[in-house]
């Protein structure tokens, strides 16, 4: 059975009657679990745990899709604001063993992917240099967003390995150049590839 997982960010409390966004994206993982839409959700604290689970989790089985729901900036993906960006999947970076684990795990082919549910991921020009490097290491697909995101996700964008992006460097910028951004927008219904926080795919051909 190829196993779909989703790891979140728990650290990212409120305080006092406001909730922080880890509810929500626990929330998320309960209702997509519910849904049929995941096998597995687990909550993270740091990076070491987060990939230590992916690389370990029913490891009889291969990985079909891993989501991601936390805070991203251009070209990055945060838990608790500790970052993972292309430089992780160098030769010499204590994460790369586990990243070639995980990526062993993937079954091969278009089918799998990773999909990066986080602010401005795929943005500027360091977001779609990491888009190119994430696919071509893992060998699958992968999509983000290029806005910053909440109930509306807004520039969605996938790419596969050896391709190029598709899609400009600066949208999604409200400030700054795609060389060096400064503000991101706002997803809105009338952005590019706008989908729900309920939507549970990526719309073929993006």
């Amino acid at each position: 059975m190829a196993l779909r997982l989703m790891l979140y960010d728990r650290t990212c409390r409120g305080r006092g009657p406001r909730p922080g966004l880890s509810t929500a994206w626990g929330t998320g993982a309960f209702l997509y679990r519910t849904l049929g839409r995941l096998n597995a959700a687990r909550g993270v604290a740091n990076w070491a745990e987060a990939l230590a689970w992916l690389r370990e989790y029913d490891s009889g089985n291969p990985i079909e899709e891993i989501q991601f729901w936390g805070h991203g900036k251009w070209g990055q993906i945060l838990v608790a604001g500790e970052p993972l960006s292309r430089f992780a999947l160098r030769a010499g970076h204590p994460f790369r063993p586990t990243l070639e684990a995980i990526r062993a795990r993937l079954i091969p082919g278009a089918s799998a992917g990773w999909w990066f549910r986080t602010c401005e991921t795929f943005g500027a020009t360091a977001g779609q240099d990491f888009a190119r490097a994430w696919t071509d290491f893992f060998g699958c697909r992968a999509a983000g967003h290029t806005f910053i995101i909440g109930y509306w996700q807004s520039g969605l964008h996938s790419l596969a390995p050896g391709a190029a992006p598709t899609w400009s460097a600066d949208e999604g910028l409200a400030s700054g150049t795609p060389q060096r951004p400064d503000r991101a927008k706002w997803s809105l219904p009338g952005c590019p590839n706008t989908i729900t926080c309920l939507d549970g795919k990526v719309p073929a051909g993006w």
